[in-house]
């Protein structure tokens, strides 16, 4: 392995697995979204789609099924890996809007800033299937300001004819080309080596890349393919992303008991938050939260929406920590967390309790599904993110939504091959 770059990103090419299109067909119908933005019962539909989709080893029945699921594929050929190493452009294109980014193996020494906590169980979960995979099944996503010589060759690349091209049921258009021309991959080298970048979206697999890193070398393997992980680079100098919000669902809590136990809180039932009734469709609902001052929530469940302002200011002086600056004090996923879950509702922060979704009229489905209340939120300003990350600062967990990321199944990365 080459040695890391100092302060800077260190994107080495690879031996891209890729499905081969005589196998599969088309190569959409094995595609997937990200793991974690799967709709909870969409799995079954995306494996009836075809037998090889990528989700069967994304978010398998086990992680060591996802392993021999891998090898039998290897073994059949329907994935087969490139002849050569190469960092793969890859672009993202919908009706109105161009994303363009690198594909690499990342060194885990490189200058990156988390900007979110994770969860240790799905850190676990992350790593225990690419251990059996022995392999990086999806790239995470991070972005960076350049606007230099290795943003000018991704945008030169697109000139030429691609590796693989589809659209998938969402209407986005993917394509995907290798860089492997040495020039070309040094000049990506030295430009990146000046850069850091932000996790967009992947907190949870960087984490996991890292506890796989560690355990080979507590193992006593040393250096090795461990020591990077599969990254999508993307300089928003050139493709600004999006920045949306993560819902909660919380199935356990119904929507009758949230508003009561909103309305009596504190010692003289003055109420943890203003909840006011809206009436019309989710858009208009949304509309008014978008509106709102401060700390402010929709809360959704039975079919109705609540907008949530004016939090009690002793709730927040008790509930949320005064060792961090005002502007994290102040974000609605550090008052949502701190004072409703904790502190008013008492809902436990685990899966069983919390489901995390990016969209917001699925999580209003869930919730009147299960009978439970769906939180929305809006979405957090990319200069707040970048702001606390640049001071080591923590958001809470699925603050943030960067998007559009990557389809899963187009380029994987073995562990098992030389790079």
């Amino acid at each position: 392995m080459d040695d890391a770059v100092p302060n800077g990103l260190d994107l080495a090419p690879f031996r891209g697995l890729r499905y081969d299109p005589e196998r599969v067909g088309d190569v959409a119908s094995v595609t997937s979204p990200p793991y974690d933005v799967v709709e909870p019962g969409g799995v079954p539909a995306l494996e009836d789609a075809d037998p090889h989709n990528i989700v069967r080893l994304v978010l398998p029945r086990s992680a060591v099924h996802a392993g021999t699921t891998l090898r039998t594929w290897l073994a059949e050929g329907v994935l087969r890996p490139d002849p050569l190493p190469a960092l793969y452009v890859y672009e993202q294109r919908d009706h109105n809007s161009i994303q363009r980014g690198l594909i690499g193996a990342l060194s885990l020494d490189s200058a990156v800033l988390p900007h979110e906590d994770v969860m240790p169980g799905p850190v676990a979960d992350r790593a225990a299937i690419m251990s059996e995979l022995s392999a990086n099944p999806e790239p995470i996503l991070l972005v960076y300001t350049g606007g230099g010589r290795a943003s000018d060759i991704v945008e030169q690349t697109t000139h030429q004819p691609p590796l693989v091209g589809l659209r998938t049921p969402d209407g986005i258009r993917h394509r995907l080309w290798g860089v492997t021309d040495r020039h070309a991959l040094a000049g990506i080298r030295d430009d990146l080596a000046l850069r850091k970048a932000l996790i967009a979206d992947g907190h949870h697999r960087w984490a996991a890349y890292a506890r796989m890193r560690d355990r080979a070398h507590a193992d006593g393997r040393g250096d090795g393919p461990w020591d990077r992980g599969l990254v999508l680079l993307v300089d928003t100098v050139r493709h600004p992303l999006r920045v949306g919000a993560i819902h909660r669902v919380l199935p356990k809590l119904r929507p009758a008991q949230a508003l009561n136990e909103l309305a009596t809180y504190g010692d003289a039932g003055a109420g943890a938050f203003l909840a006011r009734p809206l009436d019309g469709t989710l858009p208009a609902a949304l509309w008014a939260l978008d509106q709102a001052t401060g700390p402010a929530f929709l809360l959704a469940g039975d079919r109705r929406f609540h907008l949530l302002t004016g939090p009690d200011p002793d709730l927040l002086d008790l509930a949320i920590r005064a060792d961090r600056p005002r502007i994290w004090r102040s974000l609605d996923a550090t008052v949502l967390h701190a004072a409703l879950l904790e502190q008013v509702w008492h809902v436990p922060d685990n899966w069983d309790n919390i489901t995390y979704v990016h969209d917001a009229a699925a999580a209003v489905r869930q919730a009147n599904h299960t009978g439970g209340t769906a939180i929305l939120l809006r979405p957090t300003d990319e200069r707040v993110v970048r702001d606390l990350a640049e001071q080591d600062i923590r958001m809470p967990r699925k603050s943030t939504s960067f998007g559009p990321k990557p389809a899963t199944g187009l380029v994987l990365r073995s562990l098992d091959l030389a790079e």
